[in-house]
């Protein structure tokens, strides 16, 4: 499946935030910053970028829908692997 670029821009944007935040959480690390405090921005950098890829499933799963025959125009093995795949 491929993702129409016009519906993708709020995708792309959260992934960058999540690769700015990341580098970020990188700094803190060199810099030698608290434990709790790094695995802390970890966490919120992991979120960030799972909810992206959800976002990305999401999407994709509407573009499918809308350009086929309705449901049965999906396969759905397929997106609920690509799914399981963020777990």
């Amino acid at each position: 499946m491929k993702l129409e670029a016009d519906e993708m821009t709020a995708i792309i944007n959260r992934a960058k935030r999540a690769h700015g935040h990341f580098g970020k959480v990188i700094a803190m690390m060199e810099e030698g910053a608290n434990c709790e405090d790094v695995l802390t921005q970890l966490a919120a950098v992991n979120r960030a970028i799972s909810r992206t890829g959800y976002a990305v499933v999401a999407t994709g799963l509407h573009q499918c829908l809308a350009a086929g025959d309705g449901p049965d125009s999906v396969d759905v093995k397929k997106m609920e692997k690509l799914f399981l795949g963020l777990a």
